[in-house]
């Protein structure tokens, strides 16, 4: 019963980190037109790894040499994954890009299947069939394959990667540590494609408000979410749940952004939803769903 609320409250969790990532569009979208995206990136997450230094200091330090090794490849498939992204932003349609990056959520259980030959239960399967068409209705408005597409992809394989890696090594007692090792990678790692232009600041009280919150709040305390949730959840369950990234995207463009409500919308939104509802309810009577057995058991044991 403990295992099984700890999994529900992971899944709430992830599902606020996603409300909160939808909620940035706007506020990158606005940012990126006067700070470069590795600059935005590198800037964002150096504040969150100071942050979260200061505030988890105790939790890092007694992190092993192992974890921060864990720590350390986790943050940079994230950080080469965000600097992708962000060059395939520049080479396709915003809503193209949505879509391609979502496809971790049907690469996730393929690449688990293949590297580490987790078995996948056929509700998660029909989840996953449900939330790519719903990121297809919500997302494409006709697309071709290009450079920028191309480079989107690959960003996708680093997320479910990502995604896989923080499912098979986060634990409830290092989730912080690794948290903050990760931020402070990511940060490394755009640093590397901001520093050769020289780094630009953003300008005023706005740009900084909409830094400081993308920073602490979608960066550090959405970082140290993932990486909690992850030790709760099998790593496609989460990919799955993430999905309503673009969902609450739209939500706030309709609510803050000043878009119509659309019938592509509520279908697309819709399908993700019903994807959530198989696999955390139908996934839950498969064998072999549960997060436990997910993980390998030296990770069960230093959670005892």
């Amino acid at each position: 019963m403990r295992n099984l609320s700890a999994s529900r409250l992971a899944t709430l969790l992830l599902l606020s980190v996603t409300a909160v990532w939808g909620s940035t569009f706007f506020l990158i979208r606005d940012l990126v037109q006067h700070v470069p995206s590795a600059d935005f990136l590198a800037v964002r997450f150096a504040i969150a790894a100071v942050v979260m230094a200061v505030v988890f200091r105790r939790q890092t330090l007694a992190l092993t040499r192992r974890e921060v090794g864990i720590g350390v490849g986790l943050g940079v498939l994230y950080g080469l994954a965000q600097l992708l992204q962000t060059v395939g932003l520049e080479h396709t349609d915003a809503s193209v890009s949505g879509f391609v990056t979502g496809t971790y959520v049907v690469l996730t259980p393929v690449l688990g299947a293949v590297l580490l030959r987790d078995r996948i239960p056929l509700s998660t399967w029909l989840a996953v069939a449900l939330a790519t068409i719903g990121l297809g209705v919500l997302s494409l408005r006709g697309m071709s394959v290009g450079f920028g597409e191309a480079v989107t992809l690959a960003a996708a394989v680093l997320y479910a990667l990502h995604i896989i890696g923080l499912g098979r090594f986060s634990t409830a007692g290092s989730a912080t540590g690794l948290a903050t090792v990760q931020a402070f990678v990511i940060t490394a790692v755009a640093l590397v494609g901001a520093v050769p232009g020289g780094i630009t600041l953003p300008q005023g009280g706005g740009q900084w408000a909409s830094l400081l919150y993308m920073a602490l709040v979608a960066g550090a305390v959405a970082l140290w979410a993932q990486t909690w949730a992850q030790s709760h959840l099998p790593a496609t369950r989460a990919a799955i749940v993430m999905t309503m990234e673009p969902v609450f995207a739209a939500l706030f463009a309709v609510l803050l952004g000043g878009e119509s409500l659309t019938a592509r919308m509520l279908v697309g939104g819709g399908l993700v939803l019903v994807a959530m509802y198989v696999v955390e309810i139908l996934g839950r009577r498969s064998p072999g769903a549960t997060a436990e057995q997910d993980r390998p058991a030296e990770l069960l044991h230093h959670e005892v």
